[in-house]
């Protein structure tokens, strides 16, 4: 069987939208060029890749696995340009990321910044995904690089580890919890909890450690970002659990009392995954190797524990 790469690349355009001027615009064609393209390409096959449903185009079974492929492919002819574009190691490509709450917020701003700075042909799509999304996406193609913490399935995946996270829990001054010496997140639970939103990766980790332990976990409201979880514990309204470089940021300008969880997922280390690292472009290790550096810069983890001061908050 053989089949033009432009082939590919029109069927993975229309299945992405889902329509066929909309697919055959993205791919440079006309509408007309595209559908006897696809047309052949489906002949070529011996099986239809899409249904004709009056919204639009939906893919069938075959199509599905054929997308999986393409996603595939097309990641790996990028990469190949990405790293001949100009003979440049880690000057030129695109990389698309998937990675979890804390790091989209909290510190892949601050790395990507100083990383684009020094490469202006590099451009990067970084996405906000649930943990398991992002295995996904990584492991289908969909994703160049994961940013995950806590343990993963490695199946499939290389793993490189590049610092710790530490969760912990913030409350109001004067809150009765910061009487007890050895907290654990159930003994949390008989208060209002303030919360990220329900697609974040923490509130989804969270409600995954309420379930297993049969618990009810009462969430008064939930907010876009820690800024705004923070200054509604400030005012009482409840407790939440964040990341300890985010407590600590918040606590300069609020008055925030931040305590230790002794439970063991409390510590989670930080990874990178890639399903091949040495088929990734130049760019993207150099992104790794960035990584690394700033984790290593702030002693191997920005959320150093030896900095919590569990009994001392500190007011605004």
């Amino acid at each position: 069987m053989h089949f033009d790469f432009a082939d590919l690349r029109l069927f993975a355009r229309i299945a992405e939208e889902e329509s066929l001027s909309k697919g055959a615009r993205k791919a440079f064609l006309s509408p007309a060029a595209a559908s006897a393209r696809l047309k052949a390409f489906e002949d070529q096959l011996g099986t239809r890749l899409f249904y004709r449903e009056s919204r639009g185009l939906a893919l069938t079974p075959a199509g599905e696995r054929l997308l999986r492929h393409a996603r595939v492919i097309e990641q790996q002819f990028e990469h190949v340009r990405s790293e001949f574009a100009e003979f440049s190691k880690d000057s030129v490509g695109h990389l698309r990321i998937f990675a979890n709450t804390t790091a989209v917020t909290e510190f892949m701003p601050e790395v990507l910044a100083r990383f684009l700075a020094q490469r202006t042909a590099v451009t990067v799509d970084l996405q906000e995904r649930l943990t398991r999304d992002i295995i996904r996406g990584v492991l289908d193609g969909s994703a160049d690089l994961g940013i995950i913490s806590g343990p993963v399935n490695s199946d499939g995946l290389e793993v490189v580890h590049f610092s710790t996270d530490k969760l912990v829990l913030a409350t109001p001054l004067g809150h009765p919890l910061t009487r007890i010496g050895q907290l654990r997140f159930l003994d949390t639970l008989e208060y209002e909890h303030v919360s990220l939103h329900e697609g974040s990766t923490l509130y989804a980790f969270l409600t995954d450690v309420v379930q297993e332990q049969r618990k009810r976990f009462s969430v008064r409201i939930q907010l876009r970002s820690f800024e705004a979880m923070c200054r509604m514990i400030e005012t009482g309204v409840g407790i939440g659990v964040l990341p300890l470089s985010a407590a600590l940021r918040h606590r300069h300008t609020m008055k925030l009392s931040i305590l230790e969880l002794r439970d063991p997922w409390a510590i989670r280390e930080r990874a990178v995954i890639a399903r091949e690292l040495e088929g990734l472009p130049g760019c993207a290790r150099a992104l790794i190797d960035e990584l690394i550096d700033v984790a290593e810069a702030a002693g191997g983890c920005p959320e150093d524990s030896r900095i919590l001061d569990q009994f001392s908050p500190v007011s605004a």
